[in-house]
């Protein structure tokens, strides 16, 4: 798999929905129960975060719900790629990227939401084929204005902005040409996985995948 057709397979699950989940699930048996809500409530494209031990074993879980397209985030190195793909993940997201990741990507068929924060991180990777990246961490590196900016110099790149973005923000993001989709984790508040309260998060579900792009 190359970079173009990575970028083609991370922009048909960008296009899925307006938001991408960001979740960190500590007990893999919450994650069926919230894969479903999120997807009951238009979001079918779920990254989990490789952040907690229960990690792969979500991402297996996940990969079982109908409907769903199950990634996993926080990929740092090959070895995550690898333990990632042999779960059941259909996607990678990496808040960097180095080459180490990007190669056991290509070698693991796995198509990859690659980091960048910097023009030149932007072009690098435009530069190995990737047109579809992650901007992370976006509030903190100065949000959608630098998006904006981005738009005019590297039009043919489209960004996933992840980091800080909520309800309130998303829709700065989602008007710009260059945003394909976003990503957030407010649509899984720990309390209501933990009280297993999946009608809450179905109709955050839901107003996340109204928003207009």
């Amino acid at each position: 798999m190359t970079p173009e057709q990575q970028s083609a397979a991370a922009a048909t699950i960008c296009e899925a929905a307006p938001i991408v989940p960001v979740l960190v699930v500590k007990d893999a048996a919450k994650a069926e129960g919230l894969a479903k809500a999120l997807v009951k409530g238009g979001l079918p494209a779920l990254e989990v975060t490789l952040r907690t031990d229960a990690a792969l074993d979500v991402i297996r879980e996940m990969a079982a719900v109908p409907g769903g397209m199950v990634g996993a985030g926080t990929l740092l190195n090959a070895g995550d790629v690898e333990r990632a793909k042999a779960a059941g993940a259909t996607f990678g997201v990496s808040p960097g990227s180095t080459a180490d990741v990007i190669d056991a990507c290509i070698a693991n068929e796995l198509p990859l939401l690659p980091g960048a924060v910097t023009a030149t991180e932007v072009m690098a990777l435009l530069d190995r084929g990737y047109t579809i990246q992650k901007f992370f961490p976006a509030e903190a590196a100065g949000g959608a204005p630098v998006l904006k900016g981005f738009s005019s110099p590297l039009p043919q790149v489209r960004f996933c902005p992840t980091g800080g973005v909520s309800l309130a923000n998303a829709g700065s993001y989602l008007s710009l040409p260059n945003v394909i989709c976003a990503g957030g984790s407010w649509v899984a508040p720990s309390d209501a996985v933990d009280a297993e309260d999946w009608d809450v998060i179905t109709k955050l579900a839901s107003d996340a995948a109204a928003l207009p792009r």
